[in-house]
């Protein structure tokens, strides 16, 4: 972090253990080789937002033109899926990544945020911490991505329970500024205590506004709809938001960093699931890597980088020899690694 940064504003470069594989990975690139893959293409970016509420927007079409009718249930699915991509995308604002010029980015970025539920500016920053310290006591998402594997049973109980909406609230506890609290380390973080004022004022107004936006838009869906345009809403909007999208969250974070061993470097303590060569890479680009998220270690190595030139990142650093050894998986291996049985409390810790 230079002087001139405000405290808590920066995404850092992870540069734990000097001379470690991350930072040897880094200098494997040139600048020349680089420049390209950071620069930031509206049109592509656009053409992201563009199909993601495409899919939406035909999903409501279904269920609008069948209703009411079982076409319904498929249409509430391919939402729910579609909504994470539209997590995804506001992923790649809070990195700045989405437009070069801050006004589009940060006012695309905190519309769809409003819409999914959760605060851009908010997110920033506690994304920001994850980054920062990986897998450490600071990391705010440890708490849903550390300690497994914890067998079977536990992962789809889980799963099951964000699939009823029951712990729905705590995901949007977490895009509010209230991580929960990992159970390791019992440690209670709280970004927002720790950047800059501006930053925490635009957390605070983006928080009233997606508060207001999921007041308005029923009440909007009620004068123009009626009872059958709030109870479509409801259905259509916040019945995905709460079920289908929460279990794709959790199992696509715990596919990211869930199963590892090796901690010291982003090469090891993130992943990059396949999403190409097998039906099962195939079905989970669809479902839980949209926008190419499944590069997850390239992201965290080189966080600059927007989603569509991940893959080029990924082919550049396997040319070169740095993702020998890393998590590079099919989805069937990382699946089989975060369902395996319970690993020993001591072994976990390791």
């Amino acid at each position: 972090m230079s002087a001139a940064s405000p405290r808590g504003e920066e995404f850092r470069q992870d540069l734990r253990a000097p001379g470690a594989r991350n930072a040897q990975a880094r200098r494997l690139l040139s600048a020349e080789e680089l420049a390209p893959l950071t620069a930031l293409s509206t049109p592509r970016s656009l053409l992201a937002v563009g199909q993601t509420f495409g899919l939406i927007a035909a999903a409501v079409a279904l269920a609008v033109l069948t209703w009411p009718s079982a076409w319904m249930l498929l249409s509430v699915l391919v939402i729910g899926v579609a909504q994470h991509a539209v997590f995804i995308l506001v992923h790649e604002a809070a990195h700045y990544r989405l437009f070069a010029a801050r006004w589009a980015n940060d006012g695309l970025g905190r519309f769809m945020g409003m819409a999914a539920g959760l605060s851009m500016c908010t997110y920033r920053v506690t994304h920001r911490l994850h980054h920062n310290h990986l897998y450490t006591e600071e990391d705010p998402d440890t708490a849903i991505h550390g300690g497994y594997p914890r067998g079977r049973a536990y992962l789809l109980r889980k799963l099951g329970e964000d699939l009823l909406g029951l712990n729905a609230w705590k995901t949007y506890a977490y895009f509010f500024g209230t991580p929960a609290i990992n159970d390791d380390t019992h440690r209670e973080i709280r970004p927002l205590d720790d950047t800059s004022p501006q930053l925490r004022a635009a957390a605070r107004q983006d928080r009233w506004l997606v508060v207001a936006f999921h007041a308005v838009a029923p009440l909007l869906a009620f004068v123009f709809g009626g009872w059958q345009g709030l109870l479509m809403f409801a259905v259509l909007w916040w019945l995905p938001l709460l079920t289908v999208l929460q279990p794709i969250l959790r199992l696509r974070a715990i596919c990211e960093h869930g199963g590892v061993t090796d901690l010291s470097s982003p090469l090891t303590a993130a992943r990059c699931n396949r999403t190409w060569g097998t039906p099962a890479n195939w079905l989970g680009r669809a479902v839980l890597f949209p926008h190419h998220v499944n590069h997850h270690l390239e992201h965290h190595l080189y966080p600059a980088v927007p989603h569509y030139h991940l893959p080029r990142l990924h082919q550049l650093l396997r040319e070169k020899g740095a993702l020998d050894a890393a998590e590079v998986r099919d989805l069937a291996d990382t699946w089989n690694l975060i369902f395996a049985p319970r690993r020993p409390r001591d072994a976990r810790h390791a």
